[in-house]
């Protein structure tokens, strides 16, 4: 089901290249090698949990409308900086399916419990006792 998501994904994805900056020297001033990945969110049809995560996960590289912008720059080619968007997306999405781990909630015994309690109470008798002085 994931391989099938991200097939869709990267199907539905539109590709702009644009001028990088760092490496490259006189090349980097003539050719767009960096690469714009834009994806239609909405247009995937995920399940609300699936796109709860995929939104918190991209943060700032979610639109306002829902659309996914990823920017690869990192090398000096288009056909490398264009496998690193798709690679950085298929990984994006198969993140956002994975279920987070359930917490497993903590037991405290008796004993534990009174000994919270006790040290609860000392903290506050050594708070209790601060405070202006008067000397009445």
């Amino acid at each position: 089901m994931a391989d099938d998501l991200i097939d869709r994904a990267q199907a539905l994805a539109s590709e702009s290249f644009i001028a990088a900056s760092g490496p490259g020297g006189q090349n980097v001033n003539k050719v767009a090698t960096a690469v714009q990945l834009r994806l239609d969110v909405y247009a995937l049809r995920l399940s609300p949990p699936v796109f709860a995560r995929l939104k918190e996960l991209a943060g700032s590289r979610m639109t306002g409308r829902g659309e996914l912008v990823i920017a690869a720059r990192r090398f000096r080619t288009q056909e490398a900086n264009r496998a690193d968007a798709r690679e950085r997306l298929a990984e994006l999405l198969a993140q956002a399916q994975q279920l987070p781990a359930q917490r497993a909630k903590s037991r405290l015994n008796r004993v534990g419990k009174e000994q919270r309690i006790k040290g609860k109470k000392l903290r506050g008798s050594v708070k209790a006792g601060r405070g202006k002085v008067s000397f009445d």
